[in-house]
């Protein structure tokens, strides 16, 4: 197949994924390879606590990147990790672990191509979504929905699934601007972006087979969700009430020669 003359970069964020991401990053390649659109794959591996990237490195191709570093931040610095390696006309972010079928970017590149849109996100409301969820994690979801909804009224209505597809444009201007390291990351990215004019924001089907909802039924699922939900409270509180995120605040980037990555400085 002809390839297309834009690229793709699609980021993943990986985090204790040593017995997975080779086989996934397998799966991931053989779908892109079939796309028309030139691509490459960046692993950004979330602190080196196994051998997660050692086995992503075992993939040998030209297409595929493994970056990372030493202590684990979450999946929001991962993602901007990911975007300073980026050189994509298109940039997506896909979750490790496959709960997500990779084969669903066909369908957001289409729709972004399509209509010309500025983001596509997965959702699991949408009507050709195929979703395999536990009822705990339906009531959760359900829940967070109702305060985003509330707080940003993103006409989007369902902002949590870990696949998006951006154009490079949009996250240029947005990155630079992110707080949050680890929960409702989604959400601040959403938010900030609509805030600065990108509202063309689309939603498109995934396939969705949930498989670790082991922190849903332990005592330990209620430290997550008031995590999310304070952080969520924190976006509104900067972008509504501070007017943190505008646009004569731009954040500045410098480059650490530690961390090999541009990071914001204020």
């Amino acid at each position: 197949m002809a390839k297309r003359n834009k690229t793709i970069s699609l980021i993943i964020p990986a985090y204790k994924q040593q017995r997975t991401i080779a086989k996934d990053l397998k799966r991931i390649k053989g779908i892109m390879d079939k796309s028309e659109f030139s691509y490459e794959i960046i692993v950004v591996v979330d602190g080196e606590l196994d051998r997660t990237a050692q086995e992503a490195r075992k993939i040998r191709s030209p297409f595929v990147k493994v970056v990372g570093y030493k202590k684990n931040h979450g999946k929001g610095y991962a993602v901007r990790y990911g975007m300073a390696n980026a050189k994509g006309d298109f940039i997506a972010f896909l979750d490790a672990g496959m709960d997500l079928n990779p084969e669903s970017l066909y369908d957001m590149l289409s729709c972004m191509d399509e209509k010309k849109t500025d983001i596509v996100i997965g959702s699991k409301l949408h009507p050709l979504s195929e979703v395999n969820y536990p009822w705990q994690r339906q009531i959760l979801s359900w829940g967070y929905r109702s305060i985003v909804r509330l707080l940003f009224g993103l006409s989007v209505r369902d902002t949590q699934v870990g696949l998006k597809l951006f154009r490079r444009q949009v996250l240029e201007d947005v990155l630079p601007r992110l707080l949050v390291k680890q929960f409702a990351f989604d959400i601040e990215i959403l938010a900030v972006a609509r805030y600065l004019g990108y509202k063309k924001i689309e939603e498109s089907p995934v396939q969705l087979n949930f498989k670790n909802w082991s922190s849903i039924t332990s005592r330990n699922f209620i430290k997550p969700v008031f995590n999310m939900t304070w952080d969520t409270l924190a976006v509104f509180y900067r972008l509504k009430i501070r007017h943190y995120y505008d646009t004569k605040s731009k954040r500045q980037w410098r480059y650490d020669p530690d961390l090999n990555f541009r990071v914001n400085v204020g």
